[in-house]
């Protein structure tokens, strides 16, 4: 895949960014998505990383996309490090499983290494993430209030020993809390999509509501 160019995302290209992420994600977790509106919405948050908003192009065309934010964790002495959290990560369904997800993934790890940041914290499927270096949040004793060590919860130290086993809380971007409805009028500028229920779905559920003990 050395005929990828990987760049900053320009505001010329947010619809059709848009349009990826939406046939990307269309019924993969939940019936339809609102991951696009998501990224609609995260670009004008003051959590928001221009730098980190990347895209890449195969044969003349954008083939997929990453977005980052920062996120904070907060040890149990109030103490609170910035980190980083990315998403939506999409590639178009016709060029998935050709490295271009990985390529976003490792040029951008190097740049937020260049800006000073040393940890990433996401929600995933482990199987797609385990292979870029993350581990589960309980290796790291990183959990969401009350306790909480998410199944989909996984971590990535960009400088290895920056995370040192404290207990620490996940905070994600207020960004991501998405008004469904909202979400739904977005939806409506794009051309009509049918709705289903796909397997993926049931994994997606699965994920998001078991926990690591």
């Amino acid at each position: 895949m050395d005929n990828i160019i990987i760049r900053t995302e320009k505001e010329s290209d947010h619809r059709e960014v848009e349009t990826l992420i939406r046939e990307a994600f269309w019924n993969l977790n939940v019936p339809g998505c609102n991951e696009h509106y998501l990224a609609h919405v995260l670009r004008s948050h003051k959590d928001f990383i221009p730098e980190l908003d990347l895209v890449a192009e195969l044969d003349g065309r954008i083939a997929g996309n990453v977005m980052y934010s920062k996120s904070h964790l907060t040890d149990e002495s109030g103490n609170v490090k910035e980190i980083l959290t990315f998403g939506p990560l999409s590639v178009l369904p016709q060029y998935q499983r050709k490295g271009i997800g990985k390529a976003l993934l490792e040029h951008s790890f190097e740049e937020a290494v260049k800006m000073g940041y040393d940890a990433v914290v996401i929600f995933g499927s482990p199987a797609n993430y385990i292979p870029r270096g993350f581990k589960s949040c309980k290796r790291y004793n990183i959990c969401l209030e009350g306790g909480f060590f998410p199944t989909a919860m996984l971590v990535k130290e960009l400088k290895e020993g920056v995370l040192d086993g404290r207990k620490m809380t996940f905070s994600e971007s207020e960004a991501f809390n998405i008004d469904s409805e909202k979400a739904e009028e977005f939806d409506r500028l794009f051309p009509q999509k049918e709705k289903c229920v796909c397997a993926s779905q049931e994994e997606f559920f699965i994920y998001s509501h078991s926990s690591v003990n």
